[in-house]
């Protein structure tokens, strides 16, 4: 089945193009069938971003591929979720 979602800490030079064109960028991926981007921070030159990305055997290299072509980083991949199912953390896991 692959990769489901991946959550990525992000950062993108604040110049073009847009998050909603990176948005509809990675939604071209081979798997993916939803993207979500936060702004979490704007620097005098970068955006900090998280991007969630949804689907059904996601295409990584991709992804890695549409934010490279927009001159972004992947800082981190702070989650993972592959399988046939959608495994969410536990509660007790968050701290809630």
């Amino acid at each position: 089945m692959g990769l489901r979602r991946l959550v990525l800490d992000v950062l993108k030079p604040l110049r073009e193009p847009s998050i909603v064109e990176v948005a509809l960028e990675l939604s071209k991926v081979p798997g993916v069938e939803g993207v979500n981007i936060t702004v979490n921070e704007v620097d005098v030159e970068t955006l900090s971003l998280t991007i969630v990305v949804e689907g059904t055997d996601i295409d990584f290299e991709g992804v890695k591929r549409v934010l490279e072509s927009v001159g972004a980083a992947i800082h981190s991949i702070d989650q993972v979720v592959a399988g046939k199912k959608m495994v969410e953390m536990p509660s007790s896991c968050r701290g809630e």
